[in-house]
């Protein structure tokens, strides 16, 4: 696909986003829980910090024109979208009958990590035939 790479991009730069914002609150403890951080007398750490590492990482291989780096790049965005549902289960269920409000940010880094991770399966490179002379330095390295 022609726009893979740059679509891939920009998921990964979303994803990056949306980390620090809110992503569930719960009225009955007082708590605010986002990516990057946790407001109330319970801490849930930073949870966004392993999506932004594996989408800075996707990010650096969506650019690289390496067939090694795309199929890195599958296991970069694989392990973001697992994060991803990871922080929508323990994010949005209930304890004891008290449900977490669940904002956007929560919806959205789980699409754009699906986003990511389909762009990662079409890469916007060529692949090279044994026998076949390369012609351009994009298909260098394979």
């Amino acid at each position: 696909m022609k726009y893979s790479k740059w679509i891939g991009l920009l998921a990964a730069i979303t994803i990056i986003i949306v980390c620090f914002t809110v992503w569930a609150h719960i009225p009955s403890a007082q708590l605010t829980i986002g990516g990057m951080s946790s407001v109330g007398k319970h801490n849930f750490g930073r949870p966004g910090l392993m999506n932004i590492f594996c989408s800075v990482g996707a990010a650096l291989f969506f650019l690289l024109p390496r067939i090694w780096a795309k199929r890195t790049n599958v296991f970069f965005c694989g392990f973001n979208i697992a994060w991803s549902i990871r922080n929508m289960i323990l994010f949005s269920r209930c304890y004891a009958g008290d449900c977490p409000e669940k904002t956007a940010s929560l919806y959205i880094i789980l699409a754009a990590s699906a986003v990511m991770l389909l762009m990662s399966f079409i890469p916007d490179i060529a692949v090279q035939q044994e026998g076949e002379k390369s012609t351009s330095n994009d298909n260098a390295g394979l």
